[in-house]
């Protein structure tokens, strides 16, 4: 579905769904002591070429959408193989071992690929919304899905448990992806400690001067919902977010972002970002 073909008011009614459900109680970065430890010290790095020929196969780019998209219905036997393995050679590694910046990369991918391996698995579901083991779950974010260390894990718990109280780099929210047009896009480059910070810069660019990140309804401006549901990230008030948002914008949006001083509005569409 795409977002520029819909109606103001079927996007509206997207938005009022996913805020209702998720927004007031988006989970707030609280460290998970367990995965605190790092070495500096170790110089090895971690392998994410498997991860690197799935990127390179199904995301469709550029699309005419603007958007990154996923062909998660194309995905051969043999390539959901590959992926299966990654994740088995990922989650059987000890992260801990490992510097900052190896495991800032280890846990982006990890992220992602669980999520494309459990869109696969649940496709051709419309929606991760429409998933989750509970009768009332939005989404299956906070559904154990994976263990590593003898530890088990959930989406929020690598999210919000490991990268965002660690890091404290309100672009990580450019890096995860929850399989959503709505969302920033999925990278289409495999995360490594080498490239981490061009590639967060260059999904805070892409996300940022897409509508679906930040635009103008005539003299209003919207914004995407995650500025809203993650507002203590970007400064926690509407001036801090704005100066956020301006650093990464264009030159015309950016002087528009500079001048702004009305009220923010959010939106965002949970249709997959399928082609």
């Amino acid at each position: 579905m795409i977002a520029l073909k819909k109606s103001f008011a079927a996007v509206l009614l997207t938005v009022l769904i996913g805020f209702s459900a998720t927004a007031l109680s988006a989970p707030t970065a609280t460290l998970i002591p367990f995965w605190e430890p790092h070495n500096e010290k170790n110089t090895a790095t971690i392998d994410h070429s498997l991860w690197q020929s799935i990127l390179s196969k199904y995301i469709v780019s550029p699309h005419k959408s603007g958007v990154n998209r996923f062909d998660y219905g194309r995905v051969s036997d043999q390539d959901k193989s590959t992926l299966t393995l990654y994740l088995n050679t990922q989650t059987a590694l000890n992260p801990r071992k490992y510097s900052r910046a190896e495991q800032k990369a280890y846990w982006i991918n990890l992220y992602n690929a669980l999520t494309v391996n459990l869109i696969i698995q649940a496709y051709p579901a419309e929606s991760i919304t429409k998933l989750g083991e509970s009768f009332f779950s939005f989404g299956p974010w906070d559904d154990v899905i994976t263990e590593v260390q003898g530890q088990e894990l959930t989406l929020n718990n690598i999210e919000h448990g490991i990268l965002r109280p660690i890091y404290k780099d309100n672009r990580i929210h450019y890096a995860v992806n929850c399989a959503s047009y709505g969302c920033p896009n999925l990278s289409q480059t495999a995360y490594t400690a080498e490239n981490t910070n061009a590639l967060l810069n260059t999904g805070a660019h892409a996300y940022v001067n897409h509508q679906r990140g930040v635009h103008f309804n005539d003299e209003q401006l919207v914004v995407s919902s995650i500025f809203h549901w993650y507002k203590v990230d970007f400064g926690d008030s509407n001036e801090t977010l704005l100066m956020h948002l301006s650093r990464h914008a264009e030159p015309e949006l950016a002087k528009r972002l500079d001048n702004y001083q009305g009220e923010v509005e959010h939106i965002y569409d949970w249709s997959l970002n399928k082609p």
